[in-house]
């Protein structure tokens, strides 16, 4: 297994990028694309939006300093990239981003490739109603289980601030799923 330093060091060289990159696409892409998948709902746009996430990377990598780990970087270009294509789709719809949010809630029964059920359906209308950086840390805490230090570097927001952000979230989601 290779170590994170390692890898930067060959992604920055010319010789072993292409390999390396191959290497991280392995290592990240899963856990890349559920980030992306709880942002923009869809699995066709969150392959698009991974898509884009890796060139971004590709063409980028020379610009990461490692002042925080690789992944946190990667995580934050994804969480960007995934906010640019809901912002961009609903200009395009010439509806507002939470409107654009909420119809892809709708049509995620038609997703085949959506595996929850009517529970599940219910948690995701819930958090599309908390303000976006709420649903983000809600849902890098709840589904990918990352630690507030992890999120905290994605988002660059404090720890205490991630803490009570995240309560609150948990709050607001069971009055909806109470009420609902």
């Amino acid at each position: 297994m290779i170590d994170e330093a390692q890898l930067v060091e060959q992604l920055k060289s010319e010789t072993h990028r292409e390999q390396a990159f191959r290497t991280l696409i392995t290592l990240y892409k899963e856990r890349l694309y559920w980030h992306i998948r709880n942002i923009v709902k869809s699995h066709d746009d969150t392959d698009d939006v991974l898509q884009n996430t890796f060139i971004k990377i590709y063409k980028n990598i020379h610009n990461f300093k490692g002042d925080s780990k690789l992944f946190s970087w990667m995580y934050r270009i994804a969480t960007n990239e995934s906010i640019t294509f809901i912002n961009q789709n609903a200009k395009k719809s010439q509806i507002t981003s939470e409107e654009a949010q909420s119809s892809a809630i709708n049509k995620l029964t038609s997703d085949v490739y959506f595996e929850g059920d009517a529970i599940q359906l219910q948690l995701q209308k819930a958090i599309a109603t908390l303000p976006r950086k709420q649903q983000l840390v809600f849902n890098m805490k709840y589904f990918q289980d990352l630690k507030y230090s992890e999120i905290s570097d994605i988002l660059e927001t404090s720890e205490g601030a991630l803490k009570t952000s995240y309560h609150i979230a948990v709050k607001k989601i069971e009055t909806y799923l109470a009420q609902n």
